[in-house]
């Protein structure tokens, strides 16, 4: 039973992030969640998580597709594979310059659930393979 609530509460979560409903992510997580970003830092909290979120949707519009999502029996840990499809729209520091550039990307999640709530979000890509799509080089 624990395993279909962590299902359903993953499957929400890839939902609202497609639907850019950033409110209802932040309604899935715990207070405290763990938020580990590829190539960044760890960021504890939902002021972070939202923070971060909002970065996102000023920089990225992204949609995942092809998600194949794994939960362990006890419905504590998650993992899912996705393709991201994203256009680049504004340029993030650090990063090349946002014209529009399209990227698929493959990518992975993985997921602590605690009381019904993501309590960890670990995200991992490879940020070589979305550079070289969007046609740059990281800046210096």
């Amino acid at each position: 039973m624990a395993n279909k609530q962590s299902q359903l509460l993953i499957d929400t979560y890839f939902a609202a992030f497609n639907a850019g409903d950033t409110h209802k992510m932040e309604d899935l997580v715990a207070d405290d969640v763990i938020h580990d970003v590829n190539q960044g830092e760890r960021r504890t909290g939902k002021d972070k998580f939202w923070s971060f979120n909002v970065h996102m949707a000023k920089c990225y519009k992204e949609r995942l597709t092809d998600i194949e999502l794994f939960v362990n029996d006890a419905g504590t840990r998650a993992a899912a594979e996705f393709i991201v499809h994203g256009t680049y729209i504004a340029t993030d520091e650090g990063l090349p310059e946002a014209d529009g550039q399209t990227y698929n990307l493959p990518a992975g999640s993985f997921f602590e659930i605690k009381d019904g709530k993501i309590a960890r979000i670990t995200t991992y890509y490879n940020l070589k393979d979305w550079i070289d799509q969007v046609g740059g080089a990281a800046e210096n």
